[in-house]
């Protein structure tokens, strides 16, 4: 089994901000799979689907980002996910805008999203595939610049990393194998 996590905010008012790039990602998984996500009792939309009969969910929390942990943490232990098959995807402040990075283990790095999920599974062992969305400009709060739309500029570049963030997720649920998968995309 593998469970692919997608950090965001639920609602309209969030929905193309940055901090949501991890929420775009799961719904472009679950179009190319053509899976439907749906309202859990755990707090999450999941969809789940089998490829090569492995059953895959993906989530998307809807507790807010700053406490998606609550959503994953007992997901994981009801459907008996290990740590190892847990892909959380999220952006990243410190990427540059529209980079793509994969990585097997880590701090939050300062994301109170990852931070959530660190503290509810209590560890930080599990792999993430982060989507850099820049440094806000000079005057522009952390909360300002992850919470505002893109720009048209930027949503052609975004739309470009999302897309390979998807194909990363793919290459990684058909090939079972993560540090081929960071090779290949990192």
């Amino acid at each position: 089994m593998k469970m692919i996590v997608g950090l965001g905010n639920p609602g309209k008012k969030y929905e193309k901000t940055k901090h949501n790039v991890g929420f775009m990602t799961v719904d472009r998984l679950a179009k190319t799979y053509d899976a439907s996500l749906k309202k859990s009792s755990f707090e999450a939309q999941i969809a789940d689907f089998f490829v090569n009969g492995e059953k895959i969910f993906l989530v998307k929390p809807q507790t807010y980002m700053n406490d998606s942990g609550r959503a994953v943490g007992p997901l994981m232990t009801y459907f008996g996910i290990a740590k190892e098959e847990l892909v959380v995807i999220c952006d990243d402040l410190d990427l540059t805008f529209g980079k793509i990075r994969l990585r097997q283990k880590g701090s939050a790095g300062g994301h109170n999203g990852l931070k959530s999920i660190i503290s509810h599974l209590g560890t930080n062992d599990f792999c993430r595939l982060k989507i850099g969305i820049g440094h806000p400009q000079a005057h522009t709060s952390v909360i300002s610049h992850v919470l505002q739309p893109f720009n048209k500029q930027e949503q052609s570049i975004m739309t470009d990393s999302i897309e390979q963030a998807k194909e990363a997720i793919v290459y990684f649920i058909e090939s079972n194998n993560f540090v081929q998968t960071m090779n290949r995309f990192n």
